[in-house]
């Protein structure tokens, strides 16, 4: 390893509490990282800072540290049900990654509880494990968070416990700000007190960020820490000791090239992407059938409850394969990843910074690799030029097995696999249509070979297209059972079901519409009920407006009668009644006289 250091912990203009650096010592980190040098200091000195530092850089001690040395000074010590510092990040691994990082610490001061608050567990047990534990620094995905603070009912007054609040964290700032995360962050803060320490952590500033910046903090310090050398004149973003590649390759070429390499490299500990949860469920089980001899472990967001064990089992492996989503680019420390395997690239450059930054951390080596077909090679001058991050090419792997008819097979053997193969692909199409770079990335044909699917599946995005590459299995797919007995007993049930009523209704009138028709039905009456009810309205007010004239009327010619007005004055009168102008008329005496 090589240290990427600024000096030791007791180097620092601000002193340490022993037993924080006693922790140090424990965790094997006798030297500070440049990023928290920067920050510790600026943090304990009562500062509100934005940090950027690439990832990898140790940003997790960085706040970690200072929200220890900030309790640990109060003036006041803390009570059980006192919050004094609050830790908010996008996704419960790393979460669990920070409450893992901070026990090191906390087990040194038994003053100071924490805990966890994520997703995937009961909500009830955690509202009665802080009634009974406290926690004192809450570590907390903003979902839950914010659920929290919404359980008064339940005896826990949250509003209450962080009035004491004295350090707010948000970590991976810029991906906690993307959509379904800004309204519970509004939220959230509008609980917290004003007069506080907050720190934005991230590899990345984005806008919405520096919008977080300006309405959050007050009189922020900026740090923006970069590589040296190289990184530091042209801001790389992924770290320098970090190899990255790329490896153009056709769309039936991609899948074997992965294989292929996954085979050669048995020994180390990868990290694979794909875009959507429906692909890692696909890839994940052809991966498990096609690469004997290593542990392969599938992690993607839609999981509820496995997520937590799955990510704590493929962090103590030595070696293995985790097939996953976007949902472990940012900030999991999983150590001595090897490799960083991209078989498609993230919907926006900023992901892929994060998705290198799995590897190569504080100061190890590491590699990684993109996948591109021959239409997204300018794909590479987009990451060159917008996020600093050059790559290298990989020449494609030779003598490569073609996998794809055995996926076919594997599809034709199992319902299952193809339904999952089906899945992935629309999901793919969905998700490449929206990319950021959708000049660069088009939809082509050729892109169901590489999902070795028997037929092309019905979707809008396809609608009018045309694949004359594309060569359909000649089978009834209807007729692939399930491998699980349970699954194709029902599914036969089911189909039996669909034929009866088939039966049933042949010869009524189909109405194919998208909504159900008694729907549409009920919301044209409702429609045809509001129009008859406004022109009644607007009928009645008319009606009111001209008896209300007409009594004005009646009203002056009585006063003319009398001679209480003179015909001037009557005439002027008849022109301006009530809330609206009358029209100018030429009616004689005689004429209105008439008409009353």
């Amino acid at each position: 390893m090589e240290h990427v250091t600024e000096g030791s912990w007791e180097s620092l203009p601000v002193s340490l509490h022993p037993r924080v650096l006693g922790a140090l010592r424990e965790l094997g980190f006798p030297y500070m990282t440049p990023v928290q040098s920067a920050t510790i200091p600026l943090f304990m000195r009562n500062k509100d800072v934005a940090a950027e530092a690439v990832t990898g850089s140790g940003k997790t001690l960085a706040f970690v540290i200072p929200i220890l040395e900030i309790l640990l000074r109060r003036e006041e010590k803390l009570k059980k049900s006192q919050v004094g510092a609050i830790i908010i990040t996008p996704t419960r691994e790393l979460a669990v990654q920070i409450d893992e990082v901070l026990s090191h610490f906390t087990k040194h001061f038994p003053q100071f509880s924490q805990i966890l608050w994520i997703g995937g567990r009961n909500p009830g047990e955690d509202v009665e494990r802080f009634k009974q534990q406290g926690g004192n620094i809450i570590v907390a995905t903003p979902g839950r968070l914010e659920d929290m603070f919404r359980r008064k009912a339940e005896g826990l007054d949250l509003a209450s416990c962080v009035r004491s609040l004295d350090v707010l964290v948000l970590d991976e700032a810029d991906r906690l700000l993307d959509m379904g995360f800004e309204a519970s962050i509004n939220t959230i803060l509008e609980f917290l007190p004003k007069q506080r320490r907050t720190g934005l952590f991230s590899a990345t500033q984005t806008q919405e960020v520096e919008n977080l910046v300006r309405a959050g903090l007050r009189n922020p310090v900026r740090v923006s820490v970069k590589e040296k050398g190289v990184a530091a004149s042209g801001a790389q973003k992924t770290p320098s000791r970090l190899e990255n590649y790329y490896m153009v390759c056709k769309a039936d070429e991609k899948f074997n090239q992965l294989v292929h390499f996954l085979r050669n490299h048995k020994q180390e500990k990868h990290l694979v992407f794909f875009s959507t949860c429906a692909c890692v469920e696909y890839y994940g089980k052809a991966l498990e059938a096609l690469v004997k001899g290593v542990k392969i472990m599938c992690i993607h967001g839609k999981m509820k409850y496995k997520r937590n064990k799955i990510f704590m089992e493929f962090r103590k492996l030595q070696s293995g394969i985790l097939v996953c989503t976007d949902v472990m680019a940012r900030g999991i420390d999983i150590p001595e990843v090897n490799w960083v395997l991209q078989y498609d690239p993230p919907s926006n450059a900023s992901a892929f910074v994060h998705r290198c930054g799995r590897t190569a951390r504080i100061g190890h080596g590491g590699s990684a690799l993109v996948f591109l077909l021959p239409m997204e090679e300018s794909y590479i001058n987009f990451l060159a030029i917008n996020q600093k991050c050059p790559l290298q090419e990989m020449k494609l792997q030779r003598n490569t097995v073609d996998l794809l008819p055995k996926l076919k097979s594997m599809a034709l053997a199992d319902r299952a696999v193809f339904e999952k193969g089906m899945k992935a692909f629309v999901s793919y199409v969905q998700a490449y249509a929206k990319h950021e770079c959708n000049l660069i990335f088009r939809l082509k044909g050729n892109l169901a070979q590489g999902f070795a699917l028997l037929r092309m599946p019905k979707m809008p995005e396809l609608r009018g297209k045309q694949f004359p590459d594309f060569v359909p299995v000649d089978v009834n797919t209807d007729t692939i059972p399930f491998k699980d007995k349970i699954r194709e007993k029902q599914r036969q049930k089911l189909l039996e079901q669909q034929r009866r009523e088939k039966t049933e209704n042949e010869g009524r009138r189909k109405f194919i519409k998208n909504k159900a028709w008694s729907k549409q039905k009920a919301k044209k009456e409702k429609k045809k009920k509001m129009n008859e009810k406004r022109k009644r309205e607007e009928g009645s007010d008319i009606e009111d407006e001209d008896m209300e004239e007409l009594l004005n009327d009646t009203r002056l010619l009585k006063k003319l009668k009398k001679g209480k007005i003179t015909e001037e004055e009557f005439e002027k009168g008849l022109l301006t009644t009530g809330k609206r102008t009358i029209k100018t008329v030429d009616l004689g005496i005689s004429d209105l006289e008439d008409d009353c």
